[in-house]
């Protein structure tokens, strides 16, 4: 009998050990993922998530914008202060195409690609106008089943992309970042887990009101323009924002676009650059999406997505097409935003652009984005 218990044992041993040789790749994105965000290896996760992530390159072609640099501005007081309490990263200040300023923090690099976060919805709305101005992707109002099929009978079965875009889906998602059950966590782990981005945008039934009759940032609405554009072109996001954007306007380094197990690009976050890349998108949409003499994105939808679009509440955040408008701005005053403190400022009067990555586990607290608008304003008036 206890021979055939140990040799039961050892069978159980071996399969065990064959089932965590077949998974291991599954379980160390997930144990990636859990710890993301601890306080001991944020920073460099930050700039290594293809560790924690599939991933694949998006190809460059040619030179990359040239960012000259320009006399050295001094920071405007408590610059210092906020770059530590908001654990800054990189911080790249162009002023009329100039690098004013450039540092980078916390033992990072200029080379990092750094994780974009939500700033990546606005590059996708760069790519949608691009496409929606060659006729590739039907009109704002097509309702998104029309090029995104699968979605028939979910709860964005009657939205228009109009809607995907200005976050007025109508649908329920709890993006509490901090609440481990909630929808943007569970969809994290669909990532790490190698599932499909696509099937979990499907399963969602449930809305809170209809479609176009309110604003609520749900961050899975932008994968729902992904699915639309791959959709309408049979193309995947990669090869259209490296032949449409990228490629156009010249990055120094080869992006990095997290994806889903099917290969399918994490566009609501999943894009990783240079901080300068970050700050020659912003050039590019202070220029009105024209850059060394071409037009990339074209003007009218410069405009339009960067003006406020959705009914967001009196006094708060304005929101156009997957870009933010903050309170009290003047016009052409506008910024890309992503969790954990990733920014895209651009200041269109002040001829100011200001690209952030950062590593805050403190974003949530109470009146830090407006502390951050404030820098930012501060800055853009210093390098005047």
């Amino acid at each position: 009998m206890r021979r055939l218990l140990m040799r039961g044992l050892a069978v159980l041993v071996v399969v065990l050990a064959a089932l965590a040789a077949w998974k291991w790749d599954e379980i160390t994105r997930l144990r990636a993922v859990l710890t993301l965000f601890d306080e001991d290896r944020i920073v460099a996760n930050f700039s290594r998530m293809d560790a924690a992530f599939l991933s694949r390159p998006v190809p460059v072609a040619g030179p990359a914008l040239p960012l000259p640099e320009g006399p050295a501005m001094t920071l405007p007081e408590g610059a210092g202060d906020w770059i530590a309490e908001r654990a800054v990263t990189g911080l790249v200040v162009l002023k009329d195409g100039v690098i004013v300023h450039e540092s980078y923090h916390l033992g990072t690099s200029a080379e990092d690609l750094r994780i974009s976060w939500s700033v990546a919805k606005s590059v996708l709305s760069a790519l949608y106008g691009i496409l929606l101005a060659e006729g590739a992707v039907g009109t704002l109002d097509d309702p998104v089943t029309r090029h995104a099929p699968a979605l028939a009978g979910s709860a964005y079965d009657g939205a228009t992309v109009r809607d995907v875009l200005t976050m007025q889906s109508g649908v329920t998602f709890n993006e509490d970042y901090l609440d481990f059950n909630s929808d943007i966590n569970r969809m994290g782990r669909v990532l790490a887990l190698g599932g499909s981005m696509d099937g979990f945008a499907a399963d969602l039934k449930a809305r809170d009101r209809a479609p176009g009759t309110g604003w609520q940032y749900v961050s899975i609405d932008t994968h729902v323009i992904g699915m639309v554009i791959r959709g309408a072109t049979g193309r995947t996001i990669p090869d259209l924002v490296s032949e449409k954007l990228f490629g156009p306007l010249g990055l120094e380094a080869e992006p990095r676009y997290l994806t889903d197990g099917e290969g399918v690009a994490f566009v609501l976050g999943g894009l990783n650059l240079r901080t300068r890349d970050y700050a020659r998108i912003g050039q590019l949409f202070l220029d009105l999406g024209r850059a060394d003499g071409r037009q990339i994105v074209p003007e009218d939808w410069v405009l339009a997505s960067t003006r406020p679009q959705a009914a967001t509440a009196p006094g708060a955040m304005g929101y156009g097409y997957q870009w933010w408008i903050p309170p009290g701005s003047t016009e052409g005053e506008f910024q890309a935003q992503g969790v954990y403190g990733q920014y895209i400022y651009v200041n269109r009067p002040a001829g100011v652009v200001i690209a952030v990555n950062a590593a805050d586990r403190g974003f949530t607290a109470e009146g830090v984005d407006a502390r951050n608008t404030a820098m930012f304003r501060a800055i853009a008036a210093a390098a005047r």
